[in-house]
């Protein structure tokens, strides 16, 4: 089990939406340069002694460019392809769960399972799981190891020190379950963090104690992929003051996070930027010295 806090949770949930950024930056580099290609191409039209110089510089940053571009398609695919997949597990999830009598919702665009007060119900000020809570959870449990497998890159065997066995080239998997916990809005500010992460780590008791073959899936890192976390109040899904409201928002959320591998794909996308920088440099410094002759 892994207990992540603010912080690190932040983190990890938003890798995915963070690489969408990403790549919407990058779509924007791709114009940087093309208008950049423009200026000096504009500029060497009156400088013939260069122009064959610039014009092979020119073809190379365009190759490059194309390549660039291709990075970046195959980047927000792998995006795509990934929340595709994310969404037909959490669909895959809530029927199961409806199917044994539970009131769950979804968020596809986070990728979040709300267990509603229907299906997990906290008392004030409690953490415990007691009676049809429980009872829930545990059928939690039995869905979870029934639909998370299909998800999972690797799963650890029978003799664990011969490590997890993976599937590459299996296509997007789970890197990350979060169990988030979450209070009311009431009470004293640090109480609530401190209650709000015991009832996370509370049901990711239950959920281990009614399916122990959970904690055999691992991540690409080899990790195991359920963790826990603490909001206290902060991520309210009903921002009124009222009774109801309170009961809503003492909830458990679970967050589906998926493998990424944006540090290859930025890594092979800095390389071709840094290599286009470098012929435009070239070109800078070829207008340069033509601009210190003087017109022909």
């Amino acid at each position: 089990m892994a207990i992540a806090d603010d912080a690190e949770q932040a983190g990890s949930e938003e890798g995915e939406n963070y690489f969408i950024s990403m790549t919407d930056m990058m779509v924007g580099v791709l114009f940087i340069f093309i208008i950049m290609l423009m200026v000096f191409a504009l500029d060497f039209r009156t400088k013939t002694d260069v122009q064959e110089d610039a014009i092979e510089v020119t073809r190379e940053v365009a190759r490059k460019l194309d390549a660039l571009s291709g990075q970046v398609r195959s980047a927000i695919a792998t995006v795509d392809a990934s929340q595709q997949v994310r969404r037909q597990l959490l669909q895959d999830i809530e029927s199961q769960l409806r199917a044994e009598g539970l009131n769950v919702q979804i968020d596809e665009q986070n990728g979040v399972l709300r267990l509603t007060e229907d299906a997990v119900r906290f008392e004030p000020s409690r953490s415990d799981l007691a009676g049809r809570a429980r009872s829930n959870v545990d059928k939690i449990a039995r869905v979870l190891d029934r639909v998370l497998p299909a998800y999972t890159a690797c799963r650890v065997a029978a003799a664990p020190a011969d490590g997890p066995a993976c599937r590459p080239g299996a296509g997007p998997s789970l890197e990350t379950v979060f169990i988030e916990g979450h209070t009311d809005s009431t009470g004293e500010d640090g109480a609530n963090w401190q209650l709000s992460t015991e009832r996370a780590v509370n049901t990711y008791r239950a959920i281990v104690a009614g399916a122990p073959h959970l904690r055999s899936l691992r991540n690409l890192r080899g990790e195991e992929i359920l963790s826990v976390s603490g909001y206290a109040w902060t991520r309210p899904i009903d921002a009124t003051e009222s009774r109801e409201a309170w009961a809503r928002n003492r909830r458990i959320d679970l967050r589906f996070v998926m493998e990424v591998d944006s540090r290859r794909r930025l890594e092979e996308i800095r390389t071709l930027t840094d290599e286009m920088k470098q012929q435009i440099d070239r070109l800078t410094a070829a207008s340069a010295a033509r601009s210190g002759k003087g017109a022909p």
